[in-house]
C-alpha cells in the first residue's frame, strides 16, 4: 500500500504539471526563429479576425468563409510537412499516382472537356507536392515547395475574399481566371487533407469528384447527367454549396470561437481543476485510477471535443497510472480511448460536428445540447459500470484518501473556474447563438482570471499564482486556437467537397430511398445499416466529415423508415453522429485506440477490441433514443421522462454486469446471457418489455446477494475441515 500511496502522490504531481496540448499529429517543431514569428503573426491574425467579426463587425458569409479557408490552407502548409522518408514501394506508388493524375489531366485537355486554364494550375500543385517530398531545396529550413503551396493557399482564399461580389454575381458563368483559382483551391484542399488527416478522406473526396464527372457511365440509381470540369470547380469552390457550404460556414463562426474558448480555459487551469476534481471524487473508489481516467477525459472532452487529442493529452498520465494499479496495457489504453471518445458526446462543448448539426437540422444549439444530455450520462454510466465490476473481479482497489485532493477545498479554492461553462449553458438556454455564447464565455473566462490576478496582487501572491492569463499567455492562447483549428478547417473544407457533390448530383435522395428499400422499410434494419455505414466511413475519416456524409445520406433514410415528424429530426442526426464518433474506437481502424495503445505500449487491435467492450453501452444508447424519444427530452412529460431514464439506467447496469460476468463473485454463462437480455429489454421502451427486464434483472441480482454469504460460509466451513 505504501508503494501505491507514493505512486498516487507522484501521479497527482505529474498531472498538476501536465501540458494538455494537442500532440496528435506530426508538425514542424524545429522551425527557425523567422518562420516561428511568421506563423505566430499569421495565426494571431486569424484569431483576431474571428474575434473582430464575432464582436460586431460581421462580414458577408462568403467573405468570412473564404478568409477562414485562406489562412487555414496557408498555415497548414507551413506547419504540417510532407512525408519525406519513403520505402522503395512508397516512392514508386507516389510517382505512379502523380503520373496517373498528370496523365488524366492531359487526357481531359486533349479530349476538349477542360481547358488549360483549369488543368495547368492543378498540374502545378501536383508537381509542387512532389517537389516538397523529393526536392531538398529549402528556404530558412522549410522546403521551397511548401512555401509556394502556402502562398497559393493564401492566394486562393483571399482572391475570393477580395472578389467576392464579382464571383457570386457570375454564378454559373465564371471566367477562366476564376476557374483557375478554383482548381488551385480544390487541389490544395485535397493535399492539405492528406497531410493533416490522412489518405482515406482524400480518397473519398476524389472518388466523389470523379463521380460528378463520370455520372453518365454509372449504373442504376447512381447514374446522372455528368458535369463538366468547369461546372464542378464552379460549384465546389466558387459558390456556397461545396467547400464554402455548411461545414465551413460553421467552422468559420461557431467552431473557431469555441477553439479560442478552449485555449483560454486550458491556460486558466480548467483542465487541471477537472483532473484534481476527478482524483478527489473517484480516486479512492474500487478501480479508482480507471474511474479518474473516465472523469478526466469526460471533463476535458467538453472543452476540446476531440477523441484523439483527449487520448493523447490525458492518456500520457492516466494510462501509466492505471498500469501501475494493476490493469493491463490493453485495458488501460481502452479505458482512456473509450472515455476520451465520449467527450465528443458531452455538452456543452461537443465535437465540431455538433455545431454543423445546427445548420443540418435547423435546430438551435440549445435543443441539440438538451437532447444530448441524457444519452451522454448513459454513455459514461455504461463505462463506469463495466470498469467498476471489472476492477472488483481483478481485485484492484482505490488509493488512499490522504494522498488525493480534497474536493471541498478544491471547489472553495478554484470552483470559480467553472463559471464560464455555466455561462455557456445560461446564454444558450436564453436562446442566443453558440457564437454569441462562446464570445461571452471567452470574455468571462479572461475577466475572471484577470480579477483573480488583481486579488492575488492585493494579497501579494501574484508571483506564486498558477495559470495567469498575462498578455503573452493571451497571445499564445489565440495562436494555439488557430493551430488547433487547422485540422478542423481542412476536414470541414474536404467534407464540403463531398457534400457538395452529393447535393449537385442528387445521389443523396436516391441512396436514402434505396437504403430504406433494402431494409424492407424496417426502422431497426435501416438504423443498423446506417450504423455500419458510419463505422465504415470512420476508417480514417474524421468525425466531422463522417457526420456530414451520413447526415446527408443515412439520416434521411432513418427519418423515412421511422416515419418521424420534421420536429423529430434530431433523433436521426444524433444517431448517425453517435456512430461517427464511436468509429474512433471501432477496429480495424480506431484512431483513438491506436493513440492510446502507443502510450500504453499495448497491442493496438486488442486495445481497440477492449475499447468497444468498455464502451459497449455507447453502441446501445443510440438505439435506445431511436425508440424512446423521451431520452432526448422530446415528447416527454416529467413522468415519462423520469421513467424512461430510470429504466435506461437499469438496462445499462444489467447489460454491463452481463458483459463483465461478476458482481461479488463470477456469474454463470446462462445468467450472464439472461442479464444481457434483461438489459436489452429494459432499453426497448415499451412497458411490457421494461417489466419483464426488471423482473429478470432483479431476480438475478437478488440471487447473487442472497446466495453469496451462504456460499462463502460453506467455503469457509470446507476450508476448516
Amino acid at each position: 500500500m505504501a508503494g501505491k500511496i507514493e505512486d498516487a502522490s507522484q501521479d497527482i504531481e505529474r498531472l498538476e504539471q501536465a501540458d494538455f496540448t494537442d500532440a496528435t499529429v506530426k508538425i514542424r517543431t524545429q522551425m527557425r526563429a523567422w518562420w516561428r514569428w511568421a506563423f505566430f503573426v499569421l495565426a494571431l491574425a486569424l484569431s483576431v479576425f474571428h474575434l473582430y467579426t464575432a464582436i460586431g463587425a460581421q462580414l458577408p458569409s462568403h467573405q468570412q468563409r473564404s478568409f477562414h479557408v485562406a489562412f487555414g490552407l496557408g498555415l497548414t502548409f507551413l506547419l504540417y510537412p510532407a512525408k519525406v522518408e519513403f520505402t522503395a514501394w512508397e516512392a514508386r506508388r507516389s510517382w505512379v499516382i502523380t503520373a496517373i493524375v498528370l496523365g488524366g489531366l492531359a487526357f481531359v485537355v486533349a479530349s476538349g472537356d477542360v481547358g488549360l486554364h483549369a488543368a495547368a494550375p492543378a498540374a502545378v500543385v501536383v508537381l509542387l507536392v512532389q517537389a516538397a517530398r523529393h526536392l531538398p531545396l529549402a528556404l530558412a529550413g522549410i522546403p521551397v515547395a511548401d512555401v509556394l503551396l502556402s502562398i497559393l493557399g493564401f492566394f486562393s482564399g483571399l482572391y475570393l475574399f477580395f472578389n467576392s461580389d464579382e464571383i457570386l454575381a457570375q454564378a454559373g458563368r465564371h471566367d477562366e481566371i476564376h476557374i483557375a483559382v478554383g482548381a488551385i483551391g480544390i487541389m490544395l484542399i485535397l493535399v492539405a487533407a492528406q497531410r493533416v488527416i490522412g489518405t482515406p478522406l482524400v480518397a473519398v473526396a476524389a472518388v466523389m469528384l470523379g463521380y460528378a464527372y463520370f455520372g453518365e457511365i454509372m449504373p442504376g440509381f447512381l447514374r446522372h447527367a455528368g458535369y463538366s470540369i468547369d461546372r464542378i470547380i464552379s460549384t465546389q469552390f466558387l459558390g456556397t454549396e461545396g467547400v464554402f457550404g455548411t461545414p465551413i460556414a460553421v467552422s468559420s463562426t461557431f467552431i473557431y470561437m469555441f477553439m479560442i474558448f478552449a485555449a483560454m480555459l486550458q491556460r486558466s487551469g480548467m483542465e487541471r481543476f477537472f483532473t484534481d476534481a476527478a482524483f478527489g471524487a473517484t480516486g479512492w473508489m474500487t478501480g479508482g485510477t480507471a474511474k479518474v481516467g473516465v472523469l478526466t477525459s469526460a471533463f476535458s472532452g467538453t472543452i476540446t471535443g476531440s477523441s484523439v487529442a483527449n487520448t493523447v493529452g490525458n492518456g500520457a498520465f492516466t494510462i501509466p497510472m492505471m498500469k501501475r494499479s494493476g490493469y493491463t496495457g490493453e485495458y488501460a489504453g481502452a479505458v482512456e480511448a473509450a472515455s476520451s471518445t465520449g467527450g465528443q458526446l458531452a455538452p456543452p462543448v461537443m465535437g465540431a460536428a455538433a455545431f454543423i448539426m445546427i445548420d443540418m437540422t435547423g435546430q438551435p444549439y440549445s435543443e441539440i445540447m438538451k437532447a444530448a444530455i441524457i444519452p451522454a450520462i448513459l454513455f459514461f454510466l455504461a463505462q463506469y459500470v463495466i470498469i467498476h465490476y471489472d476492477s472488483k473481479r481483478l481485485g484492484i482497489g482505490g488509493l488512499a484518501r490522504s494522498q488525493l485532493p480534497n474536493v471541498r477545498r478544491l471547489l472553495l479554492r478554484k470552483g470559480y473556474l467553472v463559471i464560464p461553462i455555466i455561462v455557456i449553458f445560461i446564454v444558450l438556454i436564453q436562446g442566443y447563438t453558440p457564437m454569441f455564447a462562446a464570445t461571452v464565455a471567452i470574455g468571462v473566462a479572461v475577466g475572471i482570471n484577470v480579477l483573480s490576478q488583481i486579488i492575488a496582487v492585493a494579497f501579494r501572491r501574484w508571483r506564486t499564482m498558477e495559470d495567469k492569463l498575462t498578455p503573452v499567455a493571451l497571445l499564445d492562447g489565440l495562436v494555439d486556437a488557430a493551430r488547433l483549428a487547422l485540422p478542423i478547417i481542412v476536414a470541414c473544407a474536404t467534407a464540403g467537397l463531398i457534400a457538395g457533390v452529393i447535393t449537385l448530383t442528387g445521389v443523396g435522395l436516391h441512396l436514402g430511398s434505396e437504403l430504406v428499400a433494402l431494409a424492407g422499410g424496417q426502422l431497426l434494419v435501416t438504423a443498423f445499416l446506417a450504423m455500419i455505414a458510419c463505422l465504415i466511413l470512420g476508417i480514417g475519416v474524421p468525425t466531422t466529415a463522417n457526420y456530414v456524409i451520413t447526415a446527408t445520406l443515412a439520416a434521411p433514410a432513418i427519418m423515412m423508415a421511422g416515419d418521424f415528424a420534421p420536429e423529430q429530426i434530431l433523433v436521426a442526426h444524433l444517431f448517425v453522429y453517435y456512430f461517427g464518433v464511436l468509429a474512433d474506437i471501432t477496429p480495424p481502424v480506431c484512431l483513438a485506440s491506436y493513440a492510446a495503445s502507443g502510450i500504453a505500449r499495448s497491442n493496438p487491435m486488442r486495445t481497440g477490441v477492449q475499447s468497444v467492450r468498455i464502451a459497449l453501452g455507447g453502441f446501445i444508447v443510440p438505439y435506445m433514443f431511436l425508440f424512446s424519444h423521451e431520452l432526448l427530452l422530446q415528447d416527454a412529460t416529467w413522468v415519462t421522462g423520469v421513467l424512461a431514464f430510470l429504466t435506461a439506467v437499469a438496462g445499462i447496469v444489467s447489460l454491463g454486469v452481463g458483459v463483465v460476468g461478476y458482481v461479488d463473485r463470477r456469474i454463470s454463462p446462462v445468467l450472464r446471457v439472461a442479464l444481457a437480455g434483461a438489459g436489452l429489454l429494459l432499453l426497448h421502451g415499451s412497458i411490457a418489455a421494461d417489466a419483464i427486464g426488471l423482473v429478470i434483472a432483479a431476480s438475478i441480482f437478488a440471487w447473487q446477494w442472497w446466495s453469496g454469504p451462504r456460499l462463502r460460509r460453506r467455503e469457509a466451513a470446507l476450508a476448516t475441515t
